[in-house]
């Protein structure tokens, strides 16, 4: 099961996006405990994997290994072809009936890729890979977000104020973009009290899903 063009859309396929720091880690965390509750089949996933391709990547974000960064954006698209159509990947969970949902996706490629090596070459790698059925994108001010990281022992090689700034432009013309193609975006004010975003997250799920989660 492989798309031919982007018009492909993976029904129950749910990613979250946003700039380092502003939280879909904690939201997926709440969005994972509420579909257990509920006993609903589910599969919880993040881009980069834990793939031997996403550790990859994970070793080059924490400035362990140097890699110029079309080489990254080429990890990145890897990684994720193999997260989709593999064994135990997106897409056979979701012909299993399980509900997926992801912590980064395409979007994040095309933002911080597209803001270190280019736009074309991140363009070019995830051209043909399915649109979520729903993208809740977190919308956070760089330097808020990069205050909630500050209690890291260590940054990664993007977690610097002038490389936030740029994806955080960057995610607003490809959001833009992305919608007026068709996608299913949705945003929530990421700098609001957690629980508010929690309950606004489920909400949305709830409407996409027409489940009860919160």
């Amino acid at each position: 099961m492989q798309p031919q063009d982007t018009d492909f859309t993976l029904k129950n396929f749910i990613v979250l996006e946003g700039i380092d720091g502003s939280g879909t880690s904690t939201q997926m965390r709440f969005i994972e405990a509420s579909l257990e509750e509920r006993g609903l089949a589910h599969m919880i996933t993040a881009e980069p994997t834990g793939r031997p391709e996403g550790q990859l990547i994970r070793k080059i974000l924490r400035g362990e290994l140097d890699a110029d960064p079309g080489t990254v954006a080429y990890l990145f698209a890897s990684d994720r072809h193999q997260h989709l159509y593999g064994k135990d990947g997106i897409v056979e969970a979701l012909e299993l009936g399980k509900i997926v949902v992801c912590d980064r996706y395409a979007l994040s490629s095309l933002a911080y890729q597209g803001s270190t090596c280019g736009r074309e070459l991140p363009e070019y790698l995830n051209a043909r890979f399915p649109a979520p059925g729903l993208t809740i994108f977190f919308k956070i001010d760089p330097e808020l977000s990069l205050q909630r990281l500050s209690s890291r022992s260590k940054l990664e090689i993007y977690e610097k104020s002038h490389i936030q700034k740029l994806v955080d432009a960057a995610y607003e013309g490809i959001i833009a973009k992305k919608k007026d193609l068709g996608w299913n975006i949705e945003t929530v004010n990421a700098e609001n009290p957690i629980d508010q975003v929690r309950r606004e997250v489920l909400s949305i799920i709830e409407n996409y899903t027409g489940l009860t989660l919160v």
